[in-house]
């Protein structure tokens, strides 16, 4: 299954980003190496947010994702949310569908 976690960002994210990037982009691509974290990144210009695309079993893995983050430990992710995702189309979708 996938799931997307979605970030509200503060309004000083990207004056506050520098000092916590680089642990950010640590846990990050740990989660990758481990097949957890599939995609990830900011939306918009100017940026809205951050959209971080998860496979697992359940929504744990995101979860964990989030409250290990120094973005948002440190505050500059004002909220976040982890939505279920039924991926259908695609090589990597998790529930396959077709026409007939």
């Amino acid at each position: 299954m996938h799931y997307l976690l979605v970030y509200q960002l503060a309004a000083d994210y990207l004056e506050r980003r520098p000092q916590y990037r680089n642990a950010h982009l640590q846990l990050a691509w740990d989660a990758s190496a481990r097949g957890e974290l599939v995609l990830g990144g900011t939306a918009g210009d100017p940026i809205e947010g951050s959209l971080l695309l998860f496979r697992g079993e359940g929504p744990q893995v995101a979860e964990r994702f989030a409250q290990a983050d120094p973005y948002v430990q440190h505050g500059l992710v004002l909220s976040w949310r982890v939505l279920p995702w039924t991926t259908v189309v695609g090589e990597t979708a998790a529930q396959p569908l077709r026409g007939v």
